[in-house]
């Protein structure tokens, strides 16, 4: 699928749906106030990159697909910038952002660790990570065998293998979200995701969030987030 077919699921009524659920998780999670910059890794045609601007965020926009890079730019003229970078190799300081996100692209990268330490290398307040969810109706529907469609290859995660992913890092108040509880988008979904708290997690999109501490207390927060000693991740 090219960037221009992805983008245009956005655009139906179950994607635009989806997209604006998945985008006020986002913003809830963050925090964020006017003017604060974000980092959106594996951007991919920039719809969520777009979608947060509009909040009045600045928005940095990466992905290692050139062709999907060009088309996010033409997509978001004069707001966003977007250049390509591996999630795994970020060619930015230590806290150049104020936030980092990544919307299931981690769930194509093999060495998603890495890639969840450099976004918390980056930023300096905030790190939010969407995931698919194993505990989801939609895996039922799409991820059995290997995945289908635009799910192939896709890695799909538990809420504890979510919170999994922070330990060791220099970060607190890991928080485990989700939505889009029943994927169908129609008015049977809409209703139950008003109905069904947001902290429950076995909606189809799953979101990691936690806060990034001071250097000064990176020490005492890697420690506290380190894996229990043979335990293990379900």
């Amino acid at each position: 699928m090219d960037a221009a077919a992805y983008d245009r699921w956005y655009e139906t009524p179950r994607g635009r749906w989806i997209g604006e659920r998945e985008a006020g998780l986002l913003r809830a999670a963050l925090r964020a106030g006017p003017g604060d910059s974000v980092l959106d890794v594996g951007c991919g045609t920039g719809y969520f990159s777009r979608a947060l601007s509009g909040a009045a965020l600045r928005m940095t926009g990466v992905d290692l697909a050139p062709a999907w890079v060009a088309y996010a730019a033409r997509r978001d003229p004069g707001r966003a910038r977007y250049a390509v970078a591996d999630a795994r190799r970020l060619p930015f300081p230590d806290a150049s952002f104020d936030h980092a996100i990544s919307v299931t692209a981690l769930c194509f990268v093999a060495e998603e660790r890495a890639a969840v330490a450099e976004l918390v290398r980056v930023a300096r307040r905030r790190v939010a990570i969407g995931l698919l969810n194993r505990r989801s109706l939609l895996w039922r529907q799409e991820g059995l065998g290997g995945g289908s469609g635009g799910y192939r290859g896709a890695r799909w995660h538990t809420a504890r293998e979510a919170r999994g992913l922070f330990w060791g890092l220099p970060v607190e108040e890991i928080e485990i979200r989700s939505a889009i509880q029943l994927p169908g988008g129609g008015w049977w979904s809409r209703i139950v995701e008003r109905l069904v708290s947001r902290r429950l997690p076995f909606g189809a999109f799953l979101l990691a969030a936690a806060s990034r501490v001071s250097p000064a207390a990176s020490g005492v927060a890697a420690l506290r987030n380190a894996a229990p000693e043979n335990d293990e991740v379900i």
